[in-house]
This record gives C-alpha cells, sequence and structure tokens, in this order.
C-alpha cells in the first residue's frame, strides 16, 4: 500500500481544502445531508493512472481474479471498472441515502443467476474509520427482512429502518470490502478536521457478460496503457480484453501491428504460440 498511497498523495493531497474554507463549506450544506450530488464524485480517475507499476496493477491482482471467478462461478472474468475516490473533510457532505449500485452498471437489473452478476472491490489505500467516511451497509439478511425478498430500491419511508441496522465498513489501510451491485450501503461523511479518504474502486463480471459495464477502457488510448502491457501478465490482459496467447485472433499481421502500436509491450508469449 505505501507506493500506492504515495501516488494517491500526489495525484489528490493537493486539492484538499485548506482547513478554515473545509469549516465555511461544511456551514453551507444544511438540507444536502442524505441526497447525492456532484461534489460527493469529484477526485475520481479510472484505469491507467498516471502513477506508477503498483497502482495500474492493483485492480488486476490475481488473487482478486480468482475470488471474483469464485463468486461468481465462472472460470474466467474481466475488469470492468477500475476508479480512484479521493474525499476530504469538508469538501462535500458525502452523507447519502441507502442504495444498491446496479443503476449505472447495467440496464438491465440483478440477475438471480450469479454468472451474470458482478463482484466489486473498494480497497482502502488509506485508513478509513467512521469519521473519515467509512461505507455503511445493511446485509442481505436484514434488507430482504425490511424491504422484500430481492428489493434492489427503498422508499423514503424505509431508510430509517435501513440505517437502525447498518453496519461499519470501517477498517486500515489494505482493507478490501467485496460487495454485489445489489448490496445496499450508503456514503457517510469525513467529520475528522484535515481528514482524508483514499480509495479504489473495481468491479469484476464474467468474461462473457453483456449485461454489465461501467469503464470503457477502449476511450482511453491516449492514456499510460505501457505501465499496464509492459508488466501485466497474459491472464491480466486478458481481464482487460487482450485475447490470450493461443487465440485465433493472433497472426503475424495483428502481432506486426500490435508491436508498431504499443514498441515496448513483450510480445513473445503471443509469438510464440503461433509458432
Amino acid at each position: 500500500m505505501a507506493p500506492i498511497y504515495q501516488d494517491f498523495d500526489q495525484l489528490y493531497g493537493h486539492l484538499a481544502p485548506e482547513a478554515q474554507a473545509a469549516v465555511e463549506l461544511d456551514k453551507k450544506l444544511p438540507g444536502s445531508v442524505g441526497k447525492m450530488h456532484h461534489k460527493q464524485f469529484q477526485n475520481i480517475d479510472a484505469l491507467p493512472y498516471d502513477a506508477g507499476i503498483e497502482m495500474n496493477l492493483l485492480s488486476l491482482h490475481p488473487d482478486l481474479m480468482t475470488f471474483a471467478a469464485a463468486c461468481l462461478g465462472v472460470d474466467a472474468v474481466a475488469l470492468y471498472q477500475s476508479h480512484t475516490w479521493a474525499k476530504f473533510t469538508g469538501e462535500a457532505d458525502y452523507d447519502q441515502a441507502h442504495h444498491c449500485d446496479f443503476g449505472n452498471h447495467t440496464l438491465a437489473v440483478p440477475s438471480d443467476d450469479p454468472r451474470y452478476r458482478a463482484v466489486d472491490f473498494i480497497v482502502y489505500i488509506s485508513d478509513v474509520t467512521d469519521d473519515l467516511g467509512a461505507l455503511h451497509y445493511v446485509t442481505k439478511e436484514d434488507s430482504d427482512r425490511i424491504l422484500s425478498p430481492g428489493a434492489v430500491t427503498a422508499s423514503a419511508a424505509k431508510q430509517a429502518s435501513l440505517k437502525a441496522v447498518e453496519r461499519s465498513a470501517a477498517g486500515p489501510q489494505g482493507t478490501l470490502v467485496a460487495h454485489s451491485i445489489d448490496t445496499f450501503h450508503r456514503g457517510t461523511n469525513l467529520t475528522r478536521p484535515e481528514g482524508r479518504r483514499f480509495t479504489m474502486t473495481i468491479g469484476y463480471k464474467a468474461l462473457d457478460n453483456p449485461l454489465i459495464g461501467f469503464d470503457n477502457w477502449h476511450s482511453r488510448p491516449e492514456r499510460p496503457w505501457g505501465q499496464i502491457l509492459n508488466h501485466a501478465s497474459p491472464a491480466q490482459l486478458a481481464a482487460l480484453g487482450i485475447p490470450l496467447p493461443g487465440s485465433a485472433y493472433w497472426t503475424e499481421r495483428t502481432l506486426t501491428l500490435t508491436q508498431a502500436r504499443w514498441p515496448d509491450w513483450d510480445l513473445h508469449p503471443w509469438r510464440a504460440a503461433i509458432n
């Protein structure tokens, strides 16, 4: 976590509001408690990051991929989301109502079949205590009892009942929180003076699942992809949509063009598989 925290600090640390400015901002936020608004979602960036190799490969950690595949009951998974999030005391009112994340991950609804679901991870790059905006969540057992089995939305009238049984996901740097896109949860405020909360959100789905999506890696060709292409394994790159060695996609032509596009990418494993 140490080099990743340093990268976060370099990328976002200077964005923290000055102490007095944070106090003044906090005074201007009455009435926003429990609502979602754009200021909650500042300081977010998506893979690849203008940072070190450790930060760029964290989303593709082999253990995350193995765990996600086991949860979904599939052999191979695709990374569909990877973004940073830096929050600072007083920069915004981060308090939210309980909600599920499926609304901006799919145009459908969460499937009954695990193979068509998703596993999302939140990695704590810094300590995330209750006074530093720890996520609060409701177990599936409790949300089913308060709402109805399998419910994915909660009315304003049910929010108090959900909050009464919510649990804190507070934890030290390095904590990993795994959840589904139909887990009820909410953001909470940072109250510690000059507090900061650095996290990374990571999402996996089955490799062949077209129902789920978030980040479109292909739309960012100008980003520092060398930090990933030049250091990731074939299995990690496959999670980003790059065919494995031995795939029919790889020919002398596609290998030559790929090498021309990414000169520093070591394509030996892919070349060896067609010889």
